[in-house]
């Protein structure tokens, strides 16, 4: 009906209400194209629902399947009055378009407008997924929730939040476009704040809670609390060793924690994850006392050593000098591999410091003890030249060992540097053991010792036989020859010698070389002879502390509250008597 014909049906019924009328009038002019009327359904078809719209000049067919909710729901009948969006009068078959999908499009953008303009968060289900997100139907219009907008971390697995009816807040509309954007982020994220909130403002030390990994670095991983983050560092998740902490977390899972240390200053919470369990470093000692032998499996190497478990959580550390009596100097990895069982002695514990030495070598016969117990100084031996060095040459000894040919036990006639190139790797040869430090793992060996005499022969060349007379620790009266910054050159009954600055006395302000002039004679001690050249090295000093040991012994000790000054007082006037009866005796 036009708005002439409904104008004519209102002059000629003067005596309706004058309001009911106009309303129908409103109705008659709202029906055009475009716009969304209500109608009433007359019938409903196989396929189709019938529908008639006031101020139409015919009834309009609506698809059945457009209706599916309200059907679903029991809630069309012939009768019903619905909402309908006119969108042609009539087509090329005279028939009126009608569409109940878009009249719910028109009626839920107009609810959404409103929401966007004031703020307001609206319902939505997640429907369907397109590239860079998903659908999600509002009532009626189609949103995109951008896949960013999903949730505040990243989402594996979108299944559990589709055909679920949720909050979301409106970015962007686009009514011409037809475009709506729609985050579901926000409304978390809002949520997230106040949750942060209300847990910093109870959270307290030891508090046990439980959180969503969130980030793993490799000093630890970041534990989602529901709000606010705190930080489980590696050190904190087991009691045992790991190296990184995804040895023991994956992202999104879900765990339990101790609120270990709060700063309400900047608000960071430090978690513990090993704190929830006992401590298996309690009453370590009696667990693990000195000297026990046990096996373990080896964790990790190092450079310095080997990491070995030995259960219930307790790793000990086997330093590379424990590992081999015999191999020295090289890798661990060399020695033992991570996954391998060992034997091992407890070496020391440390509880305070959660530390256990271990050795492997312990769990082995020493092969320096029965060196040592089967050889003894002087013995002759034979081997292969294993290494060569700069200041000697290495000898391969009974037991895997290896033993030591300094440079200058070599040879008799040539320096250690021309010596040692005579020499190479395999070659067999004899030496005589010189000696045998069980402690420090050494045995000295020489090879120039095997001839006999001919270190005297080479002093007696040098023309200084009277140093074979000069034995270590004697007395000898020196002249002074030379003077140097370092010290002073002597002559010791033909045979030269040197004594160093440090000394020259027991007082550090006498140690001056400039204090001596050449002709100045000297009594000192003899500290060294070198074999070779014959060359002496002594110690006024050696002979100072010498002579002060006499002294205490012969007249008495500092302990018995005499002064070192009134002991060799003592010891001088003694002298002095008896020079003074031998003088009286020759006279008489």
């Amino acid at each position: 009906m036009s708005s002439a014909t409904a104008a004519s049906a209102w002059s000629d019924q003067t005596d309706e209400n004058f309001g009911d009328l106009f309303k129908e009038f409103i109705k008659y002019s709202e029906t055009r194209e475009g716009n969304v009327a209500m109608g009433t359904v007359l019938r409903i078809e196989k396929d189709n629902v019938i529908v008639e719209v006031p101020g139409l000049k015919s009834e309009g067919r609506v698809p059945l399947r457009e209706f599916a909710l309200l059907q679903a729901k029991g809630e069309l009948q012939p009768g019903d009055e619905v909402e309908i969006y006119v969108e042609r009068f009539e087509n090329s078959h005279g028939e009126t378009v009608l569409s109940f999908e878009k009249a719910l499009r028109e009626k839920a953008w107009e609810k959404l407008e409103k929401a966007s303009e004031s703020g307001q968060r609206v319902q939505g289900t997640i429907f369907g997924r397109v590239k860079g997100g998903f659908t999600v139907d509002l009532g009626g219009a189609v949103a995109f929730l951008p896949g960013s907008q999903v949730d505040i971390r990243p989402v594996r697995d979108i299944e559990p939040l589709m055909g679920i009816a949720q909050p979301f807040v409106i970015l962007k509309m686009d009514r011409r476009r037809g475009n709506i954007v729609v985050s579901r982020r926000a409304i978390l994220e809002e949520s997230r704040q106040e949750a942060r909130k209300e847990i910093l403002q109870n959270i307290l030390e030891g508090q046990v809670m439980e959180g969503i990994v969130k980030n793993i670095t490799d000093y630890g991983a970041f534990i989602d609390l529901g709000g606010v983050d705190g930080l489980l560092h590696v050190t904190d998740i087991s009691w045992k060793r790991i190296n990184h902490p995804s040895e023991m977390l994956t992202l999104g899972q879900t765990v339990k924690v101790m609120v270990t240390k709060y700063n309400q200053e900047n608000q960071r919470i430090s978690l513990g994850m090993k704190q929830l369990e006992s401590n298996p470093w309690d009453n370590i000692e009696a667990r693990f006392p000195t000297g026990l032998k046990m096996r373990g499996t080896v964790t990790n190497i190092t450079d310095y050593g080997a990491f070995v478990d030995l259960g219930d959580g307790i790793e000990g550390l086997v330093h590379v000098s424990e590992m081999s009596w015999t191999k020295k100097n090289i890798h661990p990895g060399k020695i033992v591999s991570t996954s391998q069982e060992v034997d091992v002695v407890v070496l020391a514990v440390e509880p305070a410091k959660h530390r256990i030495s271990l050795g492997m070598k312990q769990c082995e016969a020493n092969p320096w003890e029965a060196f040592a117990k089967n050889h003894k100084e002087g013995d002759l031996v034979e081997g292969e030249v294993r290494n060569i060095a700069d200041f000697g040459v290495f000898v391969a000894l009974d037991g895997g060992i290896e033993g030591l040919v300094h440079a200058s036990d070599l040879s008799w006639d040539q320096a250690g540097e021309e010596a040692i190139k005579a020499y190479k790797r395999g070659d067999m040869v004899k030496a005589k053991v010189l000696e045998i430090d069980v402690e420090k793992e050494r045995v000295g060996l020489g090879i120039k010792q095997l001839v006999e005499g001919k270190g005297n022969t080479a002093s007696s060349g040098s023309g200084s036989s009277a140093s074979g007379d000069l034995k270590k620790g004697s007395t000898v009266t020196c002249t002074v020859t030379a003077v140097s910054d370092d010290g002073i050159e002597v002559d010791a009954n033909g045979s030269k010698g040197f004594i160093k600055r440090s000394d020259l006395s027991r007082d550090r302000s006498e140690q001056r070389p400039e204090r001596f002039a050449a002709g100045d004679r000297v009594d000192a001690n003899v500290v060294s002879v070198d074999k070779k050249s014959g060359k002496l090295t002594l110690s006024i000093k050696a002979l100072e502390v010498d002579e002060e040991k006499r002294a205490v012994a012969e007249y008495g000790s500092t302990d018995s509250g005499a002064s070192l000054g009134d002991i060799l007082g003592a010891a001088l006037n003694k002298a002095s008597e008896e020079q003074g009866k031998a003088k009286k005796t020759k006279k008489a």
